[in-house]
């Protein structure tokens, strides 16, 4: 039953299909809009269509970027000998606040799950293979702990141990069940330097 309009309704339901967003914080966001002044709105609608538009993946570490390779990949002043691997571009951000990473990344584009279909061929875990070369001296798995983190590093770990290359895992500062993105920057410096060899 619509008891608005039915225009407010469909804004109601776009935004209550995005992620972490309920039926009520979805009303009161389309009520905010309706108050916006127009001008602002046409701002915001400009915004979502140029993040569709410009925003890509870097071809070198699956980053998002607008540049390609993305300012991470093509900064001089990254330590290229050591990669951290993450499951989602969210997890990029959450490293990079604690300003206590300087090396390169890949972002995996998920984690293993096999209940889920998802197994190696669905990551971007070839294209972590291709990237060692001789520079590459340590890998870092910063995954999320829970199951297909878990899963994940294992896997990666048993993957990456032939190669001669350091493997460590980011400490267990994190709690279990909990993503990177929602971790403080003192709980992810910790964990970056506690990491441990695998």
């Amino acid at each position: 039953m619509i008891f608005t309009s039915e225009t407010i309704e469909q804004l109601i339901e776009e935004f209550a299909s995005l992620p972490s967003i309920g039926r009520k914080t979805a009303q009161r966001l389309a009520m905010h809009v309706l108050k916006m002044p127009k001008e602002e709105v046409a701002n915001f609608a400009k915004v979502l269509m140029d993040v569709k538009e410009k925003v890509r993946y870097c071809s070198v570490c699956f980053n998002i970027t607008e540049s390609d390779p993305c300012s991470i990949c093509s900064g001089t002043k990254r330590n290229r000998k050591v990669i951290c691997v993450v499951e989602e571009p969210n997890d990029v951000i959450a490293v990079e606040k604690t300003h206590e990473f300087n090396g390169l990344y890949h972002v995996l584009g998920g984690a293993l799950s096999p209940l889920d279909g998802i197994g190696p061929e669905d990551l971007k875990v070839r294209e972590l293979i291709i990237r060692l070369n001789d520079d590459v001296q340590e890998v870092i798995l910063a995954l999320n702990p829970n199951v297909e983190g878990e899963t994940t590093t294992l896997y990666l770990a048993k993957l990456l141990k032939p190669l001669s290359i350091k493997v460590t895992r980011i400490a267990r500062g994190l709690p279990i069940g909990s993503d990177l993105e929602f971790a403080d920057e003192a709980t992810l410096t910790r964990a970056l330097e506690g990491r441990v060899a695998l």
